[in-house]
């Protein structure tokens, strides 16, 4: 089941997010972060009006997605970057798929226009499943990071969505 994420459900949150950084390239970070970040992070989110959303299964946080602000200046208001880590014990079981359904839902609902995912263009799972769901490929920046001895390609897709009817220029 997806629902909002609780300041109890940050523990896990935090060891699927730091299980990323550690082992995998999804995350261009090299160390884990505390729980003190995680806290920050969640109250931003919150602050700022955006969803944590997580996958529950049995009362165990299998996944988590969010999406926060593309880019800090005011005209890109309308788009926005998201998030999706899935816990690896979970992995292979269509909760990515879910999270991304419910994020791209969630995204309409705030008035996005245009949802970004940026992605290590290495990780051929997360791009199938991103075009699954409609994003198309806008760039690659390559050699946008370097983490495990390797320099990281950057893949950019995104997914238009209906958005604003009259955008406005606050």
């Amino acid at each position: 089941m997806i629902r909002q994420a609780t300041e109890q459900d940050l523990e896990s949150i935090l060891h699927i997010y730091n299980d990323a950084i550690l082992r995998t390239t999804a995350v261009y970070a090299y160390e884990a972060q505390t729980m003190a970040q995680r806290k920050e992070w969640f109250a931003q989110k919150q602050k700022d009006g955006f969803p944590v959303l997580v996958f529950d299964v049995n009362e165990k946080v299998a996944g988590f997605a969010t999406f926060g602000p593309f880019r800090a200046w005011p005209a890109y208001k309308y788009s926005a970057e998201h998030s999706i880590y899935v816990d690896g014990t979970y992995r292979k079981k269509g909760i990515g798929s879910q999270l991304l359904r419910a994020i791209i839902e969630a995204a309409e609902a705030h008035d996005v226009k245009t949802l970004v995912a940026g992605i290590d263009a290495a990780n051929v799972k997360s791009i199938a499943l991103h075009k699954k769901f409609g994003f198309t490929h806008s760039g690659t920046i390559k050699n946008a990071g370097y983490k495990f001895e390797s320099w990281l390609d950057l893949a950019f897709y995104q997914l238009d969505l209906q958005g604003p009817i009259e955008p406005t220029e606050q």
